[in-house]
């Protein structure tokens, strides 16, 4: 199967954003691609007002995000904001931090479930958070989803596993700051281990990289999106910059690192 990160710095106009999106996938389908990945917030970057652009599953951008996916015919993933539940005593309304996956036969939703309360920053007071694992068929391939945070919990993606899945999707939007960019390689690596699949990680790239002002405080990409194989060891990785990856993945590789090292089969909790 081959796939394709879009490693892309989204603005604050969705439209704009989804002219990105188009550009992108159109891109990643000339070269073949049949699952493209955008990162976390495509939708709206963070450090941007978020209740005023969220929307669900069926409304005007989804929907256009569909029509790219269909028109180009890939499955695509992209990260967006749904409505969340309400806050009492606020005039805005929380939002839910949603990957979507698009594309012919499919239209679905994964909600982040842990949210980035964390290096002085409080997703929850904003967003609602997940509560369900989501995974999906590319092909005859099963894939997971996790968004951000979700790369520091090894029991969502061992879970994912379990749910059969062979790949699994990351979208970030990664915060920088000292010793940030070691950790998310280290972990993004260390989670195709712990599942024994193909980890997809696909971040904002870095503002700065991209000629882009940063929003001071808010968690706006550093890049470094990279394709993992099941034993860790890491089969393309972009820079920091706009890029888009594009690599092979086997599915019978999990079958052989399974085979090989099988800590699923052999996890005693």
């Amino acid at each position: 199967m081959r796939v394709a990160l879009a490693q892309v710095t989204s603005g604050e106009d969705p439209a704009a954003n989804l002219a990105l999106v188009e550009e992108r996938v159109r891109a990643a389908a000339e070269r073949g691609a049949e699952l493209v990945v955008l990162p976390e917030a495509t939708m709206r970057a963070f450090g941007h007002r978020l209740d005023d652009v969220a929307e669900p599953l069926d409304g005007p951008f989804a929907t256009a995000a569909r029509q790219i996916a269909e028109r180009h015919g890939v499955q695509l993933v992209l990260g967006m904001f749904t409505p969340g539940e309400p806050r009492p005593g606020s005039e805005r309304r929380s939002v839910t931090n949603t990957l979507l996956v698009t594309g012919p036969g499919t239209h679905l939703g994964y909600d982040k479930i842990h949210l980035y309360d964390a290096f002085g920053f409080t997703e929850s007071a904003t967003v609602t958070a997940g509560t369900t694992p989501v995974t999906f068929r590319c092909g005859d391939v099963t894939v997971g989803l996790a968004t951000c945070y979700d790369v520091r919990f090894p029991a969502l993606f061992t879970r994912l596993a379990a749910a059969g899945a062979e790949v699994v999707v990351v979208g970030a939007s990664w915060g920088a700051g000292e010793g940030k960019a070691e950790q998310w390689d280290l972990l993004v690596r260390a989670r195709a281990l712990d599942s024994t699949c193909w980890v997809l990680a696909c971040g904002q790239s870095d503002p700065v990289a991209a000629g882009v002002a940063a929003v001071a405080g808010a968690p706006t990409g550093i890049g470094r999106s990279a394709v993992v194989r099941p034993d860790g060891t890491v089969l393309a990785r972009a820079g920091a910059g706009p890029e888009l990856l594009v690599a092979d993945v086997d599915p019978d590789t999990v079958r052989r690192v399974r085979e090989q090292l099988p800590v699923l089969a052999n996890a005693r909790l």
